[in-house]
């Protein structure tokens, strides 16, 4: 399994429209596109950063090829959605996660 992690810093003054826009909108896009089969939102909770706050989006993909046909096929799109509709108020930077172990 592959891992999709994308972290992003968010205003305070838009963390709301921000996780509603990646609920109903952002997130069921990415799905739609048929290379990751789930997605979780986690709010990062270490941060002591009063300017904002963190989230982690992992999507969830069965293997290294259908993230490289999303990152061809569909990220430059999906970015641009997200600059358009939030500009400098968020923050994003991507790392991708090749599973190895998993215990129940």
């Amino acid at each position: 399994m592959v891992i999709y992690n994308v972290t992003t810093h968010v205003e305070s003054s838009i963390e709301d429209s921000w996780l509603n826009w990646m609920k109903e909108k952002h997130l069921p896009e990415m799905l739609a596109t048929k290379k990751f089969k789930a997605a979780r939102i986690f709010k990062i909770i270490s941060e002591n950063d009063k300017g904002g706050v963190s989230y982690a989006t992992q999507y969830h993909c069965d293997n290294r090829n259908s993230l490289e046909q999303y990152l061809n096929d569909f990220a430059v799109k999906l970015r641009e959605d997200a600059v358009n509709k939030f500009g400098d108020r968020i923050l994003s930077f991507r790392t991708e996660l090749e599973l190895i172990v998993q215990q129940p």
